[in-house]
């Protein structure tokens, strides 16, 4: 996969503020389906910094390799802030990174809905102590949700990396 320059720019700046504070990353990707995970390996040296990656497209993959509640699931929908919380405390268990970036959404064209219309993503990121989460909605066709999504996850992780 080729990153473009910005996406690029991101992983290698996450990298270095992942080495000075002596931390791992793991994502866990939905409607990303690995883009992340691919950024972050795509710069030099990330096999100091990357732990694992998941992408759990489905329910039953978020089930059973993070360990999220189905109930969870059912109760709140994939694309939740609460269920990327999950997933991000389940994504941390699993791989034993220090931090993670976890993203659920509708990428489109199809799947929205007027509560959560295309272009709507819930992220979380951080470590299991201390984890953020927020919903964003992005514009554009189904590449362009996603690699906004990619863009911010990075950002997030950076800034939080920096706090």
């Amino acid at each position: 996969m080729l990153v473009n320059p910005s996406i690029s720019a991101l992983s290698t700046e996450l990298g270095k503020a992942l080495v000075r504070k002596h931390a791992t990353i793991t994502t866990a990707e939905s409607c990303t389906g690995g883009a992340i995970a691919s950024s972050i390996t795509a710069a030099p040296g990330c096999s100091a910094w990357f732990n694992a990656g998941f992408v759990t497209y489905s329910n039953t993959a978020k089930t059973q390799q993070l360990q999220v509640s189905a109930e969870l699931l059912r109760q709140h929908g994939a694309v939740s802030e609460p269920v990327v919380l999950a997933m991000l405390q389940g994504a941390l268990s699993v791989s034993g990174a220090t931090i993670g970036v976890v993203t659920s959404g509708i990428a489109g064209p199809t799947g929205g809905s007027a509560q959560k219309p295309v272009g709507t993503v819930c992220l979380a990121w951080g470590t299991a102590l201390a984890p953020c989460v927020t919903t964003c909605l992005f514009r554009g066709d189904r590449d362009a949700v996603r690699e906004q999504a990619v863009q911010q996850a990075l950002s997030y992780c950076i800034d939080y990396l920096k706090s």
